[in-house]
This record gives structure tokens, sequence and C-alpha cells, in this order.
């Protein structure tokens, strides 16, 4: 256990430590001439935090608890989109200013400090969340405040709000999407799903359930959940063994996941002979777990570091760049550097920070630049993706093995899996 501690402390040194690395080079940035802006009663007639020269936004992520180990690279990710725009000379001619709060991996607290940021500090949108609790805490407050949320993480789907614009996949392009793939490529029948008890992975393992039985004709041989920041695997390591699933379908989180892996390991279980899918790890967690510990993974995202174009490869430069060359970026972290770009642009097309006017133009606007490649707001506010497949390298990084021929349109409300 105290192994498993120190792996995921370490990982989240070395990325604080980079972090504070990056900071001179910031400040060493040029000052950007800013063009000339419309009137600010123009362009801000609901009392948001909105100058002549500035316009203020939230980020809201846990920067310390058990699920540091994924939110810091959202951090890091929303941070360089939010100096990559003030570059580029802002947003109506404003330069963004940031006003951060730390969640502490505690879902009351989102909530207090969303409240903080949408009716003390104003802020004209908030970058934040991670796990569906900490979004379902939060979530009352900012459509009690019309406040704008953009959320990065993958998740179970089941929602739709006003106030929020998901920019992680929705459980038919990811849950689903995975389980057909293994089905096909590995001849997968029998599953046995582990995951952290709250909200995301028991409604994800209730959906994936739902698709194992009633469309692959496959069995469910156990379902087993853990608290956020458990460390003790070895009891159900143990009914795997003894169940020997085709898959291991795993929706474990946060630091919970170096114990896991590392337990797995200690157990002989060798992932290049028993396919385990998981939906939750990136390269983040890795960077606790240790590449050797989870090789032989295949994970299901929307986007992975080692993705080849032309916009991803100007990404990582720019992100490694900055939090420092060591430091590694996994879906979430992608897809919380659109959520700045995203509401830029719909700001821009409605010519206007007010909430229900950059609500109004959010749909169909396309980002075709985006790390993944082409992303486009959907009407449901989810994003239109690629999904990806890829196996865990021992080098911490993946290798892609699938990838949908076409974008896949988002459905929160899959018929059938309610």
């Amino acid at each position: 256990m105290a192994d498993e501690k120190k792996g995921l402390e370490s990982a989240l040194r070395r990325k604080l430590l980079m972090g504070l690395a990056g900071m001179p080079a910031l400040a060493m940035m040029p000052r950007m001439a800013f063009a000339a802006a419309p009137p600010t009663s123009a362009v801000n007639t609901t009392g948001l935090a909105v100058t002549d020269s500035e316009v203020t936004v939230g980020i809201l992520h846990s920067a310390t608890g058990t699920m540091a180990i994924s939110e810091t690279g959202s951090i890091q990710a929303e941070k360089l989109a939010i100096v990559q725009i003030n570059e580029m000379g802002g947003v109506l001619g404003r330069k963004i200013k940031v006003i951060q709060e730390d969640g502490a991996s505690d879902w009351p607290t989102f909530a207090e400090k969303a409240k903080k940021l949408l009716v003390n500090d104003h802020c004209a949108a908030v970058m934040g969340c991670w796990t569906s609790a900490s979004r379902k805490a939060a979530l009352p407050v900012f459509e009690q405040y019309n406040g704008l949320l953009y959320y990065p993480t993958f998740y179970e789907g089941l929602e739709q709000s006003k106030n929020v614009i998901y920019t992680g996949q929705e459980a038919t392009q990811q849950i689903l999407a995975s389980l057909d793939w293994v089905a096909k490529e590995k001849g997968a029948k029998s599953f046995f799903m582990i995951g952290s008890d709250y909200i995301w992975p028991r409604t994800s393992n209730k959906i994936a359930r739902k698709h194992i039985e009633n469309v692959l004709k496959g069995t469910v041989a156990g379902e087993e959940y853990f608290p956020l920041g458990h460390t003790q695997f070895n009891s159900v390591i143990n009914k795997i063994k003894l169940k020997k699933p085709d898959v291991i379908f795993a929706d474990v989180v946060g630091g919970s996941n170096v114990a896991f892996y590392k337990q797995l390991k200690a157990a002989g279980i060798d992932l290049s002979k028993q396919t385990l899918l998981t939906i939750s790890v990136t390269e983040d967690e890795i960077d606790g777990i240790g590449g050797d510990n989870i090789a032989g993974a295949y994970s299901c995202m929307k986007y992975f570091q080692s993705l080849k174009n032309p916009n991803n490869e100007k990404f990582v430069a720019a992100f490694k760049k900055m939090w420092g060359d060591k430091t590694v970026i996994g879906d979430v972290t992608q897809a919380a550097y659109l959520g700045p770009f995203l509401w830029k642009m719909a700001v821009e097309k409605a010519g206007s920070f007010d909430v229900d006017k950059v609500v109004a133009a959010s749909p169909g606007i396309e980002f075709k630049e985006a790390p993944e490649g082409y992303v486009k707001i959907h009407e449901n506010h989810h994003l239109w993706s690629k999904t990806r497949v890829a196996k865990a390298l021992p080098t911490g990084q993946f290798e892609v093995v699938y990838e949908s021929p076409e974008l896949i349109e988002p459905n929160p409300f899959p018929k059938g899996y309610q």
C-alpha cells in the first residue's frame, strides 16, 4: 500500500514541479496588443465580470485529494488554451482572466466553489468538474444562477442541461462502442465489472450490462464497487481469477488505479493474456500506475497522446513546453483544452458574453484545430467525435488499434438503456 501511495504522490509531485517550472516562461510572454473591443455595455447585459479589457472565467477542478491524479491535467490544459487565446487577442478584444478554485475531491465543495465563482466572482464561464458526482453536485448551482459549465470528462450520459457543454464522450460514444469492439475482436462473451462506488461507474456499468446481455447476448460474471481512494483489491482479484471472465471491464477512477493495477500484476494476472478493457485509464493515470503494471490493457477513449495528426503534434509540443517535457496528456486533458476555445467561438458568434446568447450560439460550432481531430457541438450540447481503442504500452503511452470510421453522433438518452 505504501508503494501505491508513493506512486500516486510522486506522479503528482512531478506534475506540480513541472507546472512551477513552466510559470517563468509564462511571465516572460510579451503583452499582446488587443484589438479594439466592442463596448462592454453591448456585450455584457447580465452583470458578468467583463470590463473594457478583461473577461473573467473560472477553473474548478480537484487540485488536491484522490482525484488530483486525474484532474491536474485538465487544469493544465485549460490554462494552456487560455494563454493561447490571449496570445491570439483574447475574446471580443478582451484578455481572459482566470480565477481557480479547488474542488478538493469533495462533491459538496464543488457546489460551494461553483456558487462562489458565479455569485461572488461573476465568471462568464467555468471550465470544471471531473467526476459525475462533482458535476451532479454543481449542476443545480449552474442552473439556479444561469452559469455556463464546460465539462470535460467522458461520462454515463442520461443528462442534458442548457447550462452545460459536454466536451467528453457520453455512453454511446465510449461504453457501447468499446463493448462492440471487444466482442468482435476478442470473441468476448463473459465480463467481470469493477468500478469505483459513485454515480458514473454504477450508471456506466448498468448501461454496459444491458448491452452485454441484450445486444451481445453475453453474461456478467461479477460486478464489484469500491470507495474512492480504496487501495485493497486482493479479494476481488481472487474472485476474478476464480471466475475467469473473457474480459475485465474496469471503471476504477483516480488514485485507486495505482493500487488496482499493481495488485493485478502481483497476483499473476498477465494483461497480454487476460483481456482488460478500461474506460477510465488515460496517460494521466498511467503516470502514477507505471506503464509496466498496465501494459497490454485496452482503453477506449476519443483521444490518445500518440495520435498522428498535425493538430495533435502542435498541441503536444505546446503542452510540454508549458508544463514540462515529461508531462503526459490523457483523454480528459485534451477534452478540457477544447472548452475555452469552444466558449471563445460561441461568444464571438453571439457577439456577447451573456450566457443565454452564448448557449444559443453554441450548436453547430466547429473546432477544426482540435487535437483529437474535427469536433462539432450538437444541439444536445455534446460533441460529435470519433471513438478509439488503444493498447497500453510499457512506456506509458498507447498504441491505437481501432478508430471509428466516422464521427459518432452523441446520443445521451439512448433507447433501451435508461
